[in-house]
C-alpha cells in the first residue's frame, strides 16, 4: 500500500514541476516576425476585428509574459480569433524565439 502512495506522490510531483523552459533565439525570430509586425509593429494601430481596440506594441515586453500569452491563445484561454489562429501554428520554440526578439526590442 505504501508503495502505491509513493508512486502516486512521485507522479503528482512530476505533474506539478514546471516544464523545462525553451531558450529563445532572437536572431531566429527574424524569420518568424512577418506574421506579427503587420499589427504589433505599427504605432497607434487599431483593429476592428472582432471589436475596435488598440493593438499593443510588443517591443520591450517581458519574454515570459509573451510566451504565456501565446500559450493561452493557443489553448483557447485568451479570446481573439486572429491571435488564436496564429498561435495555433506556433511551436514552443517559435514562441520562445518571438518572445526573445520582442523582449529585446524597444
Amino acid at each position: 500500500m505504501q508503495g502505491r502512495h509513493l508512486v502516486s506522490g512521485l507522479a503528482l510531483a512530476l505533474v506539478l514541476l514546471p516544464a523545462q523552459a525553451v531558450e529563445g533565439d532572437a536572431a531566429a525570430a527574424k524569420a518568424k516576425i512577418s506574421m506579427c509586425i503587420g499589427c504589433h509593429g505599427i504605432d497607434g494601430y487599431r483593429t476592428s476585428f472582432p471589436e475596435v481596440y488598440s493593438v499593443p506594441k510588443l517591443g520591450g515586453q517581458h519574454p515570459e509574459y509573451l510566451v504565456r500569452a501565446l500559450q493561452a491563445y493557443k489553448a483557447g484561454e485568451r479570446s481573439h480569433p486572429t491571435m488564436q489562429g496564429i498561435a495555433a501554428g506556433l511551436s514552443e520554440q517559435d514562441m520562445a524565439d518571438l518572445a526573445a526578439y520582442y523582449g529585446a526590442a524597444r
